[in-house]
Parts: structure tokens; sequence; C-alpha cells
């Protein structure tokens, strides 16, 4: 249980990843689903900034809304993943039905629940790190002037307190949970809209 990763220690994770190419990575264990869902964030950011271009063929809009679908949906796998090792190490979930769509939690009397699960809290702040690399590029641009540069200085240095504070927020949910304060659970997302069997225009078109 003590070898959870802080919130210090997710930023630099994720900021180590951000000074290099973005590169697919495995994982079979928590560190690891925490790289890939800020793959998947990464990727997402990319192509969303492409999808978003007005000068591109239709074909390759489409091809961006894809690849969205896609990383969302493996974003959305990862911050699963990650629940899931949390409430392993934390003793919060019972083990035999973790995989399930329903796990059963195992939490003391009097514990309150929390609303939002540490992997969601912990997916914000690899958000929040794409944010702070891009308006970080803004304060650097020498292609515009100097009010707009200050304009994203004063953006920027909110973006970090922002992090910082969830931060804060998720390092206080893991001590709590420690303690038998608080607990949270694994929440299934469910993307409707990625299913063939739920969304009802692709069940339209199989008919």
């Amino acid at each position: 249980m003590n070898s959870l990763p802080s919130s210090a220690e997710v930023i630099a994770l994720h900021d180590a990843a951000l000074a290099h190419a973005p590169v697919a990575v495995d994982a079979d264990d928590l560190r690891g689903w925490i790289a890939v869902n800020h793959f998947h964030n990464r990727s997402l950011w990319a192509q969303e900034d492409l999808a978003r271009r007005t000068q591109a063929p239709d074909a390759e809009i489409v091809a961006n809304k894809r690849a969205i679908d896609r990383h969302n949906q493996a974003r959305n796998d990862a911050i699963e993943r990650i629940d899931e090792f949390l409430l392993s190490a934390l003793g919060l979930v019972d083990p035999s039905t973790l995989a399930t769509a329903l796990p059963r939690s195992t939490v003391p009397a009097g514990a309150r629940l929390n609303s939002e699960t540490a992997g969601s809290m912990l997916d914000r702040i690899s958000i929040l790190g794409l944010k702070i690399a891009a308006m970080r590029e803004q304060t650097l641009r020498r292609d515009v002037d100097d009010a707009h540069r200050q304009a994203c200085s004063e953006r920027l240095q909110r973006l970090v307190q922002q992090r910082a504070d969830l931060g804060a927020c998720y390092d206080e949910l893991l001590a709590d949970s420690r303690a038998g304060r608080a607990y949270f659970k694994v929440y299934r997302q469910f993307k409707m809209y990625n299913d063939p069997r739920l969304n009802p225009a692709l069940v339209a078109e199989s008919k």
C-alpha cells in the first residue's frame, strides 16, 4: 500500500513523457496503466486539434473522429484499470468481483463515498499536464504580441495551481482511504456509442 504513487510522482511521470515523442505502452501494473492513460489523452489532444481543421478533406476529418473515439475508449478503459489496482491495494473491493460490471466495495462503517474516483482524478491531472505544456508553448511564441504572451502566462499560472490543487485532493483521498475515512468505486463507463449492440445508429445500419 505504501508504494501507491503520490500526485508528485504521477505529475513527474506525465511531464517526463511529454518531453519525448508519444510512444504506445503496454501495461501490467498500476504505473503502466497511468502511462497508458496519459498516452491516450495525449493522442486525443492531437486528434482533437486535427479534427478542427477547416481546409482538410472531409475524409481526413472522419479519420480524426474515428481515432478520437478509439483513444477515448482506451483512455476510459485505463481509468477503470487504474481504479482496480488502487482499490485492490487499498483493500476496498472484493477481489472476486473486481472484473465484473459491479465490483463489490468492502469498506469500514462510516466511511464516506467520494463522488470521483482516484483514477478519474489522475486522468484529469494528465489532461492538465497537456494544457500546461500547450499553454507554456504559447508563452514562448515569437509570432504574437506581448499581450498574447502575457495572457497565456497568466493562464499558465492558473493551470499549474489547478493541477497542484487536484493533486493534493488525490493525495488526501488516498490518505483518507487508507485510514478508513473514505472510499471510491470502480465506475464502468459503458461507452454506448462505441458498441454496435447499443448505439442506435449502428444497430439501424446492421439491419
